[in-house]
Formats: structure tokens, C-alpha cells, sequence
């Protein structure tokens, strides 16, 4: 057991360490987002993904919703490794429309998680892992989950050993991780913690944490719905990152109940900042996308040694 720790955390320093001698510009690959439509972005998703050194598939699927009506959606997935389960390693792509009729930047919500998960993958490469890991990069998110469960309908969950999605992660060092996806969720959100401690990060778990892709995994919300799949659940965590104040002040707004002691009426910048023409590149910091990758491989690291033993 003792050499088999000492291996794990042989390669978990692997992962997180440089990912190739030649830096990767990320503030530049964020920005090849702001785009004027969604198509354009998968056009950017499918570049950055052989630039890394991967071969992507575009999966597509009939989407939208009542408000578009029919659109076809197109996710972006890759694979790192071999093995009979897998790891998925999550983030969309897609950025919301606005009520003028633009097309919002959508750096902070959601490119910077897309390049920080394609970095995280370029670090996976030369992990010795025992579980494949495919990375899926997912259109229409900003319609409900759109694309997430259309992947789920097309491939089930049978051989999926754990999730670990991102959204919204352009700046702070302070990492905010959800804790409702479920019981079956504790192993994952107790790798995240070990990284967090072993990494000395800022690190705040939530309780109750806003939605994104990783609640069609956990199933959380579908039962209700009565959807197809609502007893499907993996374990499931979903990562973001914002400065230590915000991260608080976030945690409050959803947590603290009516005596959060934030003042009536108050918003966390980043849902002011969300879905608005504020989201842009102005607000990314290039070190926290470099964060994220370095934090995603360790946590894909983590959880694929625990899950091997």
C-alpha cells in the first residue's frame, strides 16, 4: 500500500507539473471565443483540440428548446488513455444570446473552463492512468443541459466510474466545488478536498451550488421533471473559481439563508456578470485558467487512483 501511495502521488505531481516546454498563451485561446455564433465556437472548440495533440468527434443531436425552437447541437469529445470505465472531465462551450440579439463573449461563462479542461488533458496525456478519461465539451448548456443529455441518451452511464465538470472559471485562486449531487457523490468531492489540501488552495465547498451540466449526471432535478434517466446518478462534482471575496459572498447569497448578512437585495458580481455584455475579456486572468487545468488533472488523478483501489 505504502509504495502503490508513493506511485499515486509520483504521478499526481506529473500531472500538474508543466505540461510541455512551450508555454501555451491562454489568455489568447480564450479570447478565439468571441465569436458571433455558437457555430463558430465549435469551429474554435474542434481547432484547440487538435492543436492539443487530440483527434475530436463532433456528436451531433437535435436540440433547442421551446423559445429557439429545433436547433442542431454539436458536442466536442476526445479520449486520453485506455481502460473498461472512464472519467469524463466536463465543460460547455456554448454562450447565451442576449436580449438585443448578440451573442454574448461568453469568456468567463464558459471559455476559460473549455481551455483550462483542454490543458487539464494535455497534462492527463502522460499520466499513467488505470480509467480512460473523455473530455467532453458541451453545446447548449445555456438552454438546459441541453447537450449533456443528449450525450447521456446516446451513450448511457453504465460505464461511467465519475464526473468532474467546470463552469465558470476566468479569474480569483479561490476554487468553490458543489456538495448536492448526491450521496453517491462523497468519493468525489473528497478527492477534491485532498487536492485542496495537498495544494494548499483556497477552497470552499457548497452545500447548495448553482446548476450546470453536472446535475444530468447526478440526476439531481430530473426526477421531479419525470425525465427519463432520473435514477441514473453518478458521482459527480462541479468546480469553478472566483477570488476569495466573491466566492464567500456566493456561498452566502445560496447558503446563509435570510440572515446571510449581505445587504437586501444583494448579487455576487459573477451573476451580474454572467449572461450579460459584461462578460469579456477584460475580466479572464490567464493564471487562474492555468490554475484550473493544474487543479482538474490532479483531481482526475486523484479520483482515478482512489477508484482503482
Amino acid at each position: 500500500m505504502l509504495f502503490r501511495s508513493l506511485a499515486a502521488a509520483a504521478a499526481l505531481l506529473a500531472v500538474v507539473g508543466p505540461a510541455s516546454a512551450q508555454e501555451v498563451d491562454l489568455r489568447a485561446q480564450v479570447a478565439a471565443y468571441v465569436q458571433p455564433t455558437n457555430e463558430a465556437r465549435t469551429r474554435v472548440v474542434v481547432d484547440q483540440v487538435r492543436a492539443a495533440g487530440f483527434e475530436p468527434v463532433v456528436e451531433t443531436f437535435a436540440g433547442g428548446n421551446r423559445q429557439t425552437g429545433e436547433m442542431e447541437g454539436r458536442n466536442v469529445v476526445f479520449t486520453i488513455g485506455e481502460g473498461a470505465r472512464e472519467i469524463l472531465l466536463t465543460a460547455h462551450y456554448d454562450a447565451v444570446v442576449l436580449r438585443d440579439g448578440s451573442m454574448s463573449q461568453g469568456v468567463v461563462d464558459n471559455a476559460a473552463s473549455v481551455v483550462g479542461v483542454i490543458e487539464a488533458a494535455r497534462r492527463l496525456r502522460e499520466a499513467d492512468l488505470d480509467h480512460r478519461v473523455r473530455v467532453i465539451l458541451f453545446d447548449q448548456e445555456e438552454l438546459g443541459l441541453i447537450g449533456a443529455r443528449k450525450w447521456i441518451e446516446a451513450h448511457g452511464l453504465a460505464n461511467v466510474a465519475a464526473v468532474v465538470n467546470s463552469d465558470v472559471a476566468a479569474y480569483g485562486d479561490t476554487l468553490m466545488y458543489g456538495l448536492n449531487n448526491g450521496a453517491q457523490s462523497a468519493g468525489v468531492t473528497r478527492a477534491v478536498r485532498e487536492v485542496c489540501a495537498e495544494r494548499a488552495m483556497h477552497c470552499v465547498g457548497f452545500p447548495v451550488y448553482p446548476p450546470s451540466d453536472d446535475r444530468a449526471f447526478s440526476g439531481a432535478g430530473l426526477a421531479e421533471a419525470g425525465e427519463a434517466g432520473a435514477t441514473d446518478r453518478v458521482p459527480t462534482v462541479s468546480l469553478g473559481f472566483q477570488d476569495h471575496v466573491g466566492a464567500h459572498q456566493m456561498w452566502l447569497a445560496f447558503n446563509g439563508g435570510e440572515a446571510n448578512g449581505l445587504a437586501e437585495g444583494f448579487v455576487p458580481q459573477v451573476f451580474r456578470l454572467i449572461h450579460s455584455a459584461g462578460d469579456t475579456m477584460e475580466r479572464v486572468d490567464p493564471a487562474t485558467v492555468r490554475l484550473a487545468a493544474e487543479t482538474y488533472a490532479a483531481v482526475v488523478a486523484k479520483l482515478d487512483d482512489q477508484l482503482a483501489r
